[in-house]
C-alpha cells in the first residue's frame, strides 16, 4: 500500500441521522471513525425548517440546527467530519478485505469497514416557486410537517400509495386536502383508492396539474391547471404536500451492492449488513417503508455495533 494512502478503521458515508448516530456509536467503540458529509451535510433534514417528531426536543427544534447538535456529539466521541463527497467504489468481497472508497474524484481512502449513510432524495416536480417555497408551506413528507398545517387546508400531488397514505394521513389532521392526479386513475392500490374515496374531506381532482405555489415567503395557494381542457384554477390553501416518490442515493453502488428494483439497498433480516462483508447501510438508503429521522437513527445504531463486531471477529 502506497504510503500516502490513508488507512481507516471506519468510514461513514453520509451525514443525516442515521450517519451522525453511526458516528457517535462508532466513536464510543473506538472505532475512530471518519464522516464524508456529501455535498448537503445534514442531509434532508436541513431543508426543513421545524422538527417537532423527534424525541428530546420537547419544545421542537430546527432541522438545521438538530443536524448541528448531531454533529457536534459525534465530534465530542472523536470522530473526524469531513466535507466531500465519495465518487467511487471498490468495495472487497472478502471477509477482513478492505474496502477502497475514491472521495472527490482524485484522494483515495482505504477502510476496514464502511457504513453507508447517503439516504434518499424527494423527487420534486421541478417549478421554481416549488423550489423557492421548500420549508415555506413545500413539503414532501407528510407525517414530519402535517401537525403544523392542524384545521388548514392543504394539497397532495401523486396518484400512488404514498400520495394516497399521505392523504388520509393529514385527512386525521387538516380541514381538508384535495389531491390532484395528473392522469384520469389513480395509481394507488384497490384498497388504498377506497380509503381515499370513503374519507369525507379529501376531494381528488384527475386530469389535474399544478401549474403554480403561490405565495412569496409562504404558501397562500396553489394554481392548478386541467391537462385536457386547460383551464386554470386557484386553490386556497396553506401548505402543499409532494409525494410522487424518492430516489435513494445510490447511484455509486449500482452493480457492487444489492439493491431492489427502485435503487434501495438490500440488508439482511434485521440487521444492516448488505451482500458484501464489512459494508453496512443504515437510515432512509435502505427503508422505503418509514423514512423518519428517528428510525434513521435507529439504523445508524445498529449499523455502528453491527460494524463493531464485524471488526471484533477480525481480530
Amino acid at each position: 500500500m502506497s504510503e500516502n494512502i490513508e488507512r481507516i478503521k471506519c468510514l461513514i458515508i453520509g451525514s443525516g441521522p442515521a450517519g451522525y448516530t453511526a458516528a457517535i456509536y462508532a466513536s464510543r467503540a473506538d472505532l475512530k471513525p471518519v464522516m464524508y458529509t456529501g455535498m448537503q451535510m445534514g442531509g434532508q433534514l436541513t431543508t426543513t425548517t421545524e422538527v417537532d417528531n423527534f424525541p428530546g426536543y420537547p419544545k421542537g427544534t430546527d432541522g438545521t440546527a438538530m443536524m448541528e447538535d448531531l454533529k457536534s456529539q459525534a465530534e465530542r466521541f472523536g470522530t473526524e467530519v469531513r466535507f466531500g463527497l465519495v465518487t467511487e467504489v471498490d468495495f472487497s468481497k472478502e471477509v477482513g478485505g478492505v474496502h477502497k472508497v475514491t472521495v472527490d474524484g482524485s484522494t483515495l481512502i482505504e477502510a476496514e469497514s464502511v457504513i453507508i449513510s447517503t439516504g434518499a432524495t424527494a423527487k420534486y416536480l421541478g417549478l421554481e416557486s416549488e423550489q423557492r417555497l421548500i420549508g415555506g408551506g413545500v413539503s414532501a413528507c407528510a407525517t414530519c410537517d402535517g401537525f403544523f398545517y392542524k384545521g388548514q387546508d392543504v394539497v397532495v400531488i401523486g396518484a400512488g400509495d404514498t400520495a394516497a397514505e399521505e392523504a388520509t394521513y393529514l385527512s386525521n389532521i387538516c380541514n381538508k386536502v384535495t389531491m390532484l392526479v395528473r392522469k384520469d386513475y389513480m395509481r394507488a392500490s384497490k384498497a388504498m383508492q377506497h380509503r381515499v374515496e370513503k374519507t369525507a374531506n379529501i376531494e381528488v381532482k384527475y386530469n389535474t396539474e399544478l401549474d403554480e405555489v403561490l405565495g412569496d415567503n409562504v404558501v397562500e395557494g396553489v394554481r392548478a391547471v386541467n391537462n385536457q381542457t386547460g383551464e386554470k384554477e386557484v386553490i386556497d390553501v396553506t401548505g402543499l404536500f409532494v409525494a410522487i416518490g424518492h430516489k435513494p442515493n445510490t447511484d455509486i453502488f449500482k452493480n457492487v451492492l444489492e439493491m431492489d428494483e427502485t435503487g434501495y439497498l438490500i440488508t439482511k433480516g434485521k440487521s444492516t449488513k448488505t451482500n458484501l462483508p464489512g459494508v453496512f447501510a443504515a437510515g432512509d438508503v435502505q427503508d422505503k417503508e418509514y423514512r423518519q429521522a428517528v428510525t434513521a437513527a435507529g439504523t445508524g445504531c445498529m449499523a455502528a455495533l453491527d460494524a463493531e463486531r464485524y471488526l471484533g471477529a477480525l481480530i
